[in-house]
């Protein structure tokens, strides 16, 4: 009888993993990179042709910083954030780029959804909030993503505060 009631204690309302949105696809990078070199290769040529050889050199410097950009870019899409409700907890557990793991477990009886809300752009940031404390989550997705992501989580919370349910199959 214990093992039916762990089961339903354990059973996962809501599970959720979130990242960053990545700009470009690694074949896409390639690519645009290619491109960007080609297109930058040939203004610096017409300026050398032109006698203005100093500027060949600005060309490639534009090309470094695009690419160091969008290396930072791919390096923090690594990162993720997920969020598990079961009747018995909430467990959210952020993952950095560089593989550190923090992870939090609260009472979802207590956790509320604090929303902070812009009139114009909408959910600008969600907060898990228990005994006083705040707790960022989703901070990486926009506006409407937020929304429907904070609808949902909201909806499991609740169904985790009525707390555990049997169906009686006749």
């Amino acid at each position: 009888m214990s093992n039916d009631n762990d089961a339903l204690a354990e059973a996962t309302i809501f599970s959720a993993v979130i990242s960053p949105h990545c700009s470009l696809t690694p074949r896409g990078f390639l690519v645009l990179m290619l491109c960007l070199s080609a297109l930058s290769f040939i203004s610096g040529i017409v300026f050398i042709s032109i006698g203005a050889w100093p500027v060949f050199g600005f060309f490639g410097f534009d090309v470094l910083l695009v690419y160091f950009a969008f290396r930072a870019n791919f390096r923090a899409a690594r990162g993720y954030e997920e969020v598990t409700v079961t009747p018995c907890e909430l467990t959210v557990r952020k993952v950095s780029p560089r593989g550190s793991v923090r992870q939090w477990t609260l009472n979802p009886v207590w956790v509320q959804l604090e929303r902070i809300v812009h009139k114009e752009f909408g959910i600008e940031r969600l907060f898990l909030v228990s005994h006083g404390r705040r707790l960022a989550i989703a901070g990486c997705l926009g506006a409407d993503e937020k929304a429907s992501f904070a609808h949902a989580l909201s909806a499991a919370l609740g169904e985790a505060k009525r707390g555990p349910t049997r169906t009686v199959l006749q």
